[in-house]
């Protein structure tokens, strides 16, 4: 009778679908632990992503279709994620302390990079990734001032004989860049082997603590940085930010070319500011253009990872030192990242990652 019942469980637990892919639980690979106690069932799901936000939504439905399986009178389920080092990964442990790292790139500037980082890492955080942000952008750092760090320094600490830099925390995020180490009037004026040296630096010297997913944010264009950080860094993959406009499209397509020469999979394309939508009426209109994220990704069989609309509160927030993730968290531009966060997560693991086999207990008690 029980064996019957774990078989029957069991089938019916894989046509159930993941919210954030739409995939069944069987082509995610992901098998339930399972825990039979006569006719009282607990299930654990452990994603290789973070899923807060749709957590409660997959656990409901895991619910619905243990219940329906005959001999099942109450069903208790937990929805957890362990987070891998996928890939090309930083398996060796040459930046301690970090599972994967992520650059966050674009063909050229005033595309919103940054702003798309330094949300995307706190919308990773809030669907319960231990998270970092390093601001490559040695020339230019902004995320001192997006994260509203101040005139904050980082902390020296001696560890195994050497000088470390404890990363700053803001708003539940570790952070580093070349901003907290020189004041905002210091004009960076190195020649390219100078930068180079200081990224590694900043990586290498930075005591990160646990940390899943280490967004960095790059600086425009395809010159010593990006090599530096390709060549020389285990970066796991690279998330190629654009605006649909037919010129950023092009340069776009120069950042997904460098990264496909130096063998740094594109994990996606992030479309921002898609599409205006008035205040005042409602309006939307493509003030950009429209579909250019989605032709890109297309083109170079890459993913979509989502749009975001071109909207004064990002700026605003952003600006003001607490972007729109934790600013606004329950608006639908929040809702918008947190879904790239869980698109990106997702595609990793699903691309790079293992899946967990199989636990189940049962017990006739």
């Amino acid at each position: 009778m029980f064996k019957k019942t774990e078989t029957t469980l069991k089938n019916a637990l894989k046509s159930v679908k993941e919210p954030t892919t739409g995939l069944t639980l069987n082509e995610l690979a992901v098998e339930p632990e399972i825990q039979l106690k006569g006719t009282e069932a607990e299930i654990t799901l452990t994603l290789g992503y973070p899923a807060e936000g749709v957590a409660e939504a997959l656990a409901q439905a895991v619910n619905e279709a243990a219940s329906a399986v005959k001999g099942i009178e109450s069903v208790a389920v937990n929805i957890d994620w362990d987070i891998p080092a996928c890939g090309g990964a930083n398996t060796s442990g040459q930046i301690p302390g970090v599972k994967n790292i992520i650059a966050i790139a674009s063909g050229k500037g005033g595309v919103g990079k940054s702003t798309t980082a330094v949300n995307l890492a706190l919308a990773l955080a809030a669907e319960g990734a231990r998270v970092g942000i390093l601001d490559a952008d040695i020339y230019g750092p902004s995320q001192p001032q997006m994260l509203g760090i101040g005139e904050r320094r980082p902390e020296i600490l001696e560890i195994d004989g050497k000088q470390m830099m404890r990363p700053i925390e803001a708003h539940g995020i570790q952070s580093i860049s070349m901003g907290y180490l020189v004041t905002e009037q210091t004009p960076m004026v190195w020649r390219g082997p100078m930068v180079s040296g200081a990224l590694q630096q900043l990586l290498t010297q930075t005591h990160w603590d646990d940390v899943d997913y280490l967004i960095v944010d790059m600086p425009p264009g395809t010159g010593d940085i990006q090599l530096t950080l390709s060549q020389k860094v285990p970066v796991t993959g690279a998330v190629i930010v654009t605006t649909p406009q037919d010129i950023a499209l092009l340069d776009a397509q120069k950042g997904i070319e460098m990264f496909r020469k130096v063998k740094v999979p594109v994990l996606g394309v992030v479309e921002n500011m898609a599409v205006h939508i008035c205040s005042n009426c409602g309006h939307e209109e493509h003030v950009f253009g429209a579909g250019g994220g989605e032709r890109i990704a297309k083109d170079y069989d890459t993913t979509l990872l989502g749009s975001l609309p071109l909207d004064l509160s990002i700026r605003e927030t952003t600006d003001g030192g607490r972007p729109t993730v934790v600013a606004e968290p329950d608006s639908a531009i929040a809702a918008s990242y947190r879904a790239i966060a869980r698109q990106l997560g997702a595609g990793l693991w699903r691309t790079f990652g293992k899946a967990r086999g199989p636990v189940i207990a049962v017990a006739d008690d």
